[in-house]
C-alpha cells in the first residue's frame, strides 16, 4: 500500500466517517453488554455550530468512542431542542421577509404550519455539522423536543403534575419579554451592571403650593402608574406627612403617602413611588397596604391608554420624552448617573419588563428534595465538585417555576375552560370534554370550551429529555429499562439550575430514579486573554473554517488540550495547529517504519538485544499510562490524558523508541522486532482513538492489511508493570542525553565516537547488567567503547541520577568553564535538596501524604545528596 507523504485531513475524515456509518458502528440496541449512554444537551433547532458546541460534545465523543472500545454498549442520543422564543421569531422573521406575511394575519394552525415548514427546512443543521468533527452519535435514535413521543411525555407530565396538585394557575408578577411578548423563567434573565441615569422628581403634598417629596427612579415612564408614595417609619424627614397625600406630577393623580419599613431610607431621597403593576416589590407593597394596581404598558412595550402619556410610544421613547415633560412642568430636581443590574433576556437581550400575568406554576419545593439530596450524598457525582455549593444554595432556596409563554411554537397548554374560567386539565380534547360533561352535564360540547392559547417552557421539555429520549413514559420500552440512568451528561455550568437541576428533578418525580450517575462541568471557552468567546468582541472564530484548515482532530487536539477539568479554556488556534503538527508526526512516523526493509532472520545480535530492550520498556511504560488513563478518565480528567498520550507518543514513542530501534542506514530490521514495532503502534492508535479518530483509523489501516476497524477494536487492558526495569532504562536514557550535552557542549559532532568511562558505583552495574542497555548506550550516544573504572586523563564528569560517568574528550579540557558549570549545578542541587527537606519536615504533609509519595519525596532527597557529594568532590579535583 503507498503511503502519501504528506497527511491530508481532507483526504480522510469524511472517508472514514462515512465509512462508520455505513458498518453501523453507532447505533446501539439493548443486549446482554454493559449499558454505557449518554443524552446530547440539544442544542437549539435554530443553531449552528460554535466553540462551546465543539467543546461539550468533543468531549461526550471521546467518552462515547473509549466506552465503545472498552466493549460496552454504547449509546449517544442525538436530537436538537425547539427554542420557542428563538425558533418563533426565526419564523416570524422568515414569513415577513420572504413571503410577506404578518403573524397576526395567521390563525395558530396556519402558523404552525409554516413553522413546521421553516424546522424542516433550516432546522438541525448543526446535527449535519457535529458529524464534521467526528461525533459518534446514534442517530438513527435522533430526537426532538416537540416530536410526538417528546410531546406526549410533556403532555403526561403537565396533567399528572396538576393532578398530584404540584401545578397550579396563579396571577402574579413576571419577567416579560418585550420583544418575544412572553413571560421568561427567572433563571432566563440574565443580569448584568450597566449605565442609567436617575431621575429626581418632586411630587406636591396635596394641600400646599411648596412642600414637595422627591423621590428618584430609574424608569420615569412608569410615573403615570404610580398608587402611593413611601418612607420608612422612622425617617424624621417625613414623619410629619403621616396621613397625607402627594400629587403624581403630569397625571395630577392624588396617591397616598405610605410608611412601610421595606423603605431604604440611605437610597436616593429615601422616598419612594410605588407601582406595583411594574415592580415586584412594590407589587408586594401594593397587596399589602390595598393599592390601586395601574398597568400603563402593552405587551410589546408600548404605554397603553391608562398611561395617558405618550400612548403608543415605546418604553425608551417615552422615558427620553419624560424628561422634557417633567422640566416643563417643574417636577424635574436633576439627574444623576450610576450604575445598576439590568436584566436582559437570555434569548432576545431585551431588557427584562415586570409584569402581572396570569401564568401556569410548577410547586418546585415539593419536587425538588430528592434531586437536592442526590447531588449532596454523591448518588449523582458533580465534577468539578465545587458546584454541589452552587447547586445547593439554588434548591435550598428554590422558587416556583413559571412554565408558560405567550408563543405558538411549543407543546400548547393542555388546559380548557369553560365562559366561567373553570379549568379542565388533560391530555386530550376528547379526556377534558369528559371531565367538563361530569362536571356540568351531558349538554357541553366542544365548543363550549376553549384550550389556552399559551404554549409551555422549552424547557418543560427538555427537563424530561433523559426519560423521553428513551420513551421512557411506555411501560414497554426496553431501551429505557436498559439504558436508564444515563452514565454521564457533559454540560456547561451555566445551565446548571435551567436543566441539570430539574432534570434530576423529573427523574425521581416520574421514576423514582437519577437520570444521569454523574455531572461533568465544563468551562467556559475564553481567548488567551481570558475574554468570553463572542460574536459581538469578534474573538470567537468560525468552528467548521476552523476544521477545514487544521482537520477535525487538529481542533479537537487543540480545544482539549487546553480544558483543565471543570476550568475554563483559554483557546488559541496555535493550539489547533500543535494538533495538526502532532497529526504530521504520526504520519512521518508510521512512513518511517513502513519504510523499513524487514528481514526474515536476525542478521545483528546487539540490535536485536537493543530492539527486545525498547519493546519491552514501551510495552512496560505503556501498562503505567494505561492505569493512570483509567483514572483520568473516572475523574474526567480527559485534558490530562490527552497530554499524556500526546507525551508518551511525541517522546517516548517517536524521540525514542523508533530511534532505537531504527535500523542502520542501508540496513534491515528483524521480523520479530518489525512486528512487535507494528503490534505496539496500533496499540497507541487504539489508545487516542477517541481523543483523535480519524488519523488513528487511517494509520491503523496503513500499518496493517486488517478488517477490523480501530473504532471498535478493544483498548489495551491495563497488566502489571516493573517499575525498576522502567527505572534502569529511564537512568540510562538520562546518560544518553547528558553524554549528548557534552557533544553540544564541546562541539563535537554526533558522528564522532566518544569513550566513557563510568565510575565503579553499584547502582551504575545494576543499570548496564540489564540485557541490552549497555548496546544502546552504545548505539544512541555513539561510544567507542564504555568501562568501569577511575577517572581518565582529560576527560569531563557528567552526573546522571546519582552516578558519575566521565567523558573523555580530544582536546584540552577548560578547566575554568568545567568548574563554572559543576558550581551552578551544585548551587541547583542545593536548591532542590532545601525544597525536597521542607517537605519531609512539614509534619502536615508526612501525616497526610500516601506512602507511595512519602517514598517518592526520601528517594530524591538521597538522590540530590548524592549528586551534591559527586558535584563537591568534581569540584574538588579541579582545584575549586
Amino acid at each position: 500500500m503507498s503511503i502519501s507523504t504528506r497527511y491530508s485531513p481532507q483526504d480522510i475524515e469524511a472517508k472514514w466517517y462515512q465509512h462508520w456509518l455505513d458498518k453501523n458502528y453507532f447505533h446501539a440496541t439493548p443486549d446482554e453488554r454493559e449499558a454505557f449512554s449518554i443524552v446530547i444537551p440539544p442544542p437549539n433547532v435554530t443553531g449552528v455550530l460554535h466553540m462551546g458546541h465543539m467543546l461539550n460534545n468533543t468531549i461526550q465523543d471521546i467518552l462515547i468512542r473509549k466506552a465503545r472500545l472498552d466493549g460496552k454498549n454504547a449509546c449517544w442520543i442525538p436530537g436538537t431542542d425547539h427554542a420557542s422564543i428563538a425558533t418563533e421569531a426565526k419564523v416570524v422573521k422568515w414569513l415577513r421577509d420572504e413571503k410577506g406575511i404578518k403573524k397576526s394575519d395567521l390563525t395558530r394552525d396556519e402558523f404552525m404550519t409554516y413553522a413546521w415548514q421553516w424546522k424542516e427546512k433550516y432546522g438541525g443543521i448543526i446535527l449535519l455539522q457535529l458529524q464534521k468533527i467526528g461525533a459518534s452519535c446514534d442517530w438513527e435514535r435522533t430526537a426532538f423536543t416537540m416530536d410526538e413521543t417528546r410531546s406526549a411525555g410533556v403532555i403526561k407530565v403537565f396533567v399528572d403534575l396538576f393532578q398530584k396538585g404540584k401545578l397550579y394557575r396563579d396571577f402574579r408578577m413576571v419577567n416579560w419579554d418585550c420583544e418575544a411578548k412572553t413571560v421568561l423563567s427567572n433563571e432566563e434573565v440574565i443580569y448584568g451592571e450597566e449605565n442609567a441615569q436617575l431621575f429626581h422628581v418632586r411630587y406636591l403634598v396635596q394641600g400646599t403650593d411648596s412642600e414637595y417629596v422627591t423621590i428618584a427612579t430609574q424608569r420615569p415612564e412608569t410615573i403615570m402608574g404610580d398608587s402611593a408614595v413611601a418612607v420608612h417609619p422612622t425617617d424624621p424627614r417625613y414623619a410629619h406627612l403621616r396621613g397625607k397625600s402627594v400629587v403624581v406630577p403630569l397625571i395630577n393623580r392624588v396617591v397616598p403617602i405610605i410608611f412601610d419599613d421595606y423603605v431604604d431610607k440611605e437610597f436616593g431621597t429615601g422616598a419612594l413611588k410605588v407601582t406595583p403593576a411594574h415592580d415586584p416589590n412594590d407589587y408586594e407593597l401594593g397587596k399589602k397596604h390595598q393599592l390601586e394596581i395601574i398597568d400603563t404598558l402593552n405587551e410589546d412595550g408600548t404605554l397603553n391608554e391608562k398611561a395617558q402619556f405618550f400612548v403608543g410610544e415605546d418604553r425608551f421613547v417615552a422615558r427620553k420624552k419624560m424628561k422634557k415633560a417633567l422640566e416643563e412642568s417643574g417636577s424635574l430636581v436633576k439627574i444623576e448617573d450610576y450604575k445598576t443590574n439590568i436584566g436582559r433576556s437570555e434569548r432576545t437581550q431585551s431588557v427584562v419588563e415586570p409584569r402581572l400575568s396570569l401564568q401556569w406554576y410548577v410547586n418546585m419545593k415539593a419536587i425538588a428534595q430528592p434531586a437536592l439530596d442526590a447531588v449532596m450524598n454523591d448518588d449523582i457525582e458533580f465534577f468539578p465538585k465545587n458546584q454541589k455549593n452552587t447547586y445547593s444554595h439554588w434548591m435550598e432556596n428554590i422558587r416556583d417555576w413559571c412554565i408558560s409563554r405567550q408563543l405558538w411554537w411549543g407543546q400548547r397548554v393542555p388546559a380548557w375552560y369553560d365562559e366561567n374560567g373553570t379549568v379542565f386539565v388533560a391530555e386530550t380534547e376528547a379526556e377534558a370534554l369528559a371531565q367538563a360533561q361530569e362536571k356540568l352535564g351531558k349538554h357541553v360540547t366542544l365548543n363550549d370550551l376553549r384550550q389556552d392559547e399559551d404554549a409551555l417552557d422549552t424547557w418543560f421539555s427538555s427537563w424530561l429529555w433523559p426519560i423521553t429520549v428513551f420513551d421512557g413514559f411506555n411501560p414497554d420500552s426496553q431501551d429505557f429499562k436498559y439504558f436508564y440512568p444515563t452514565n454521564v451528561l457533559v454540560t456547561g455550568w451555566d445551565i446548571i439550575f435551567l436543566w441539570v437541576a430539574r432534570m434530576a428533578m423529573a427523574g425521581f418525580e416520574w421514576k423514582g430514579e437519577k437520570p444521569f450517575k454523574s455531572v461533568y462541568f465544563t468551562g467556559m471557552v475564553r481567548d488567551k486573554q481570558r475574554r468570553k468567546m463572542s460574536k459581538s468582541l469578534g474573538n470567537s472564530p468560525d468552528a467548521l473554517l476552523l476544521i477545514e484548515e487544521f482537520g477535525a482532530d487538529g481542533v479537537r487536539f487543540g480545544m482539549l488540550s487546553c480544558s483543565p477539568a471543570g476550568g475554563d479554556l483559554l483557546f488559541d488556534d496555535k493550539l489547533c495547529e500543535q494538533g495538526r503538527n502532532f497529526c504530521n508526526k504520526l504520519w512521518n512516523a508510521q512512513r518511517l517504519v513502513k519504510g523499513w526493509e524487514v528481514s526474515e532472520e536476525v542478521t545483528d545480535a546487539n540490535s536485536f538485544r537493543i530492539n527486545q530492550l525498547a519493546a519491552d520498556w514501551l510495552h512496560h511504560k505503556l501498562q503505567k499510562l494505561l492505569r493512570d488513563i483509567e483514572s483520568d478518565f473516572k475523574t474526567y480528567r480527559l485534558s490530562e490524558a490527552l497530554i499524556s498520550v500526546y507525551s508518551f507518543i511525541w517522546d517516548d514513542f517517536c524521540s525514542w523508541y523508533l530511534e532505537m530501534i531504527k535500523p542502520a542506514y542501508g540496513q534491515p530490521i528483524d521480523r520479530i522486532s518489525y512486528e512487535k514495532t507494528l503490534s505496539l503502534f496500533s496499540e497507541l492508535m487504539i489508545v487516542l482513538h477517541p481523543f483523535m479518530p480519524f488519523i488513528t483509523e487511517e494509520i491503523w489501516h496503513q500499518l496493517r492489511e486488517r478488517s477490523e476497524d480501530v473504532c471498535v477494536a478493544k483498548f489495551p487492558a491495563t497488566k502489571p508493570f516493573d517499575a525498576l526495569f522502567l527505572q534502569k532504562v529511564e537512568s540510562a536514557k538520562e546518560v544518553i542525553s547528558k553524554i549528548r550535552e557534552t557533544r553540544n557542549a564541546n562541539g563535537i559532532k554526533m558522528a564522532h565516537p566518544l569513550a566513557v568511562t563510568i565510575q565503579a558505583d553499584e547502582s551504575a552495574k545494576v543499570i548496564f547488567a540489564q540485557p541490552g542497555i549497555s548496546e544502546m548506550v552504545t548505539k544512541l550516544a555513539n561510544l567507542k567503547f564504555f568501562e568501569f573504572g577511575d577517572e581518565p586523563e582529560n576527560s569531563v564528569a557528567v552526573i546522571a541520577g546519582a552516578e558519575k560517568y566521565y567523558v573523555v574528550l580530544e582536546k584540552e579540557i577548560d578547566v575554568v568553564a568545567e568548574i563554572k558549570k559543576a558550581s551552578e549545578e551544585l548551587a541547583r542541587q542545593y536548591g532542590f535538596l532545601k525544597s525536597v527537606d521542607a517537605k519531609l519536615s512539614n509534619e502536615r504533609f508526612v501525616a497526610g501524604a500516601p506512602a507511595q509519595v512519602l517514598d517518592n519525596e526520601r528517594k530524591k532527597k538521597a538522590d540530590a545528596e548524592a549528586r551534591v557529594k559527586i558535584l563537591e568532590e568534581s569540584l574538588k579535583k579541579l582545584g575549586s
